[in-house]
């Protein structure tokens, strides 16, 4: 008996994490972090819903935290197997978890140096040492090539878009195929290559992250250039929160662009205030088959910025009151050095918080988007004065047409459709669109639901 279990991103865009089962062998597609509103975050807290050793070998997507991020936690608790992906997500990982895991070490120290935590002493989720174990169980699958995660499984991954090495998951088992989508991808996206065209499969897991939406047709360089232009007009300074993968690398293509034509001044400052950031956008150079962008873009990508090495150089910035930009993590401000500047820049009118992308809601960006006039942070509340805006269509997610279109493509019609990884009403409203006009079965399925795959 094949089954599927749903142990994260049912109900929201963090989590990721489903575990399929058939007889004895349990393999885990993803392994991600919930973050957001408390009660999700508490969920990295709780014992695992299986026993980590019970559980033959991970297969990761992507490398992004919301579905890499538990698997120092799951090392920990006693996981042995081995943790499938593409070399770009293997060298994405090297960067993101060592990262991770210094920054809630780091939290830890600065809630118990200044006593705001409830918890005698406050602990790291885990800890940089944790993450560096974790690593040594990924193993490098090349894409498109078959391997086995468990005995009688056999899986394959192809290019889903999104970020660098990011792909789809197809697993055949007892004669099914069940393919996970991933983060998928958009077709035109000006940096990534467009996700490959979906195969035929029995059971289908879909993201809906932006399944109730389409993203802005316009092009988003002219907006950020009137926001950065006016912003230093006013003397102000843009605070961009931007995930160190993907985001910020399109952010810096874009403004380099923008200086290249000069729609912004091009002796502004720009500051990139994540050092995971600048490693991962070496990593354009390495893996340069997986997108779009030529030798020069992908140098541009290094030196149009000031880099910032140290907190010490971090901390000076905030001392700084002239026209810049600053980039840095993390992209929904749940934590890293962007919280910093948030304490410095928001209480000013003249400054800008730019937001690129989703928002999950319960985090700091969502509550900044939705007009709140005081924002929390390390456990003090800090007046928001500043403009509060938003690029949408900066994403590097598909829309809701774009991921129609990529299931459209589909050579056969799935026994069943799960949509998830989205907010409730987006995942409804994906799932009403596939079922009415692929006329393909379609569900939400909830938080630890358990599915028998005929």
């Amino acid at each position: 008996m094949l089954t599927i279990k749903f142990l994260g991103a049912t109900g929201t865009v963090t989590g990721s994490k489903y575990l399929l089962r058939s007889g004895d062998e349990q393999v885990l597609v993803d392994c991600g972090l919930f973050q957001g509103y408390k009660q999700l975050r508490l969920r990295n807290w709780e014992a695992f819903p299986v026993p980590p050793d019970s559980i033959s070998g991970v297969v990761l997507t992507h490398a992004h935290l919301d579905h890499s991020g538990f698997l120092p936690v799951l090392v920990s608790a006693g996981f042995r197997g081995k943790v499938y992906c593409t070399e770009a997500t293997r060298d994405l990982c090297r960067i993101l978890l060592p990262d991770s895991g210094r920054l809630l070490e780091e939290e830890a120290l600065y809630a118990n140096r200044h006593n705001f935590s409830k918890h005698k002493p406050a602990l790291p989720l885990y800890s940089e040492a944790d993450a560096l174990r974790a690593l040594e169980h990924l193993q490098v699958v090349p894409v498109g090539h078959e391997f086995s995660p468990a005995p009688g499984m056999v899986a394959r991954l192809q290019l889903a878009g999104h970020i660098l090495g990011a792909a789809s998951v197809s697993v055949r088992c007892a004669g099914r195929t069940v393919m996970f989508s991933g983060d998928v991808g958009r077709p035109n996206d000006p940096i990534m290559r467009p996700p490959t065209v979906l195969g035929k499969c029995d059971y289908l897991v879909v993201e809906s992250t932006y399944g109730d939406r389409r993203h802005d047709a316009s092009d988003p360089s002219g907006k950020l250039a009137d926001i950065i232009s006016k912003t230093a007009a006013r003397g102000g300074v843009t605070v961009i929160p931007s995930f160190a993968v993907g985001r910020a690398q399109e952010l810096l293509y874009e403004i380099w662009k923008l200086k290249e034509s000069g729609a912004i001044p091009a002796a502004l400052p720009i500051y990139l205030n994540s050092p995971m950031a600048v490693d991962a956008t070496r990593l354009y150079i390495k893996h340069q088959g997986q997108h779009r962008l030529d030798e020069r873009s992908c140098h541009a990508l290094g030196h149009v910025a000031h880099i910032v090495n140290s907190v010490e150089e971090s901390m000076a910035l905030n001392r700084r009151q002239v026209p810049m930009v600053i980039i840095a993590a993390s992209g929904m401000a749940t934590g890293g050095r962007v919280l910093h500047h948030l304490k410095s820049f928001a209480g000013d009118s003249r400054n800008t918080i730019l937001f690129a992308g989703f928002q999950a809601a319960g985090t700091r960006g969502a509550r900044m988007l939705a007009g709140e006039t005081s924002v929390k942070i390390h456990g003090e509340y800090y007046p928001v004065r500043a403009r509060v805006e938003l690029i949408g269509n900066l994403s590097a997610h598909a829309d809701a047409d774009e991921i129609l279109g990529w299931l459209s493509h589909s050579s056969a019609t799935p026994r069943q459709v799960f949509v998830t990884h989205g907010e409730p009403a987006a995942a409804d409203a994906l799932r009403l669109r596939i079922a009415e006009q692929l006329q393909w079965p379609c569900r939400v399925p909830d938080y630890l639901e358990q599915v028998v795959l005929e």
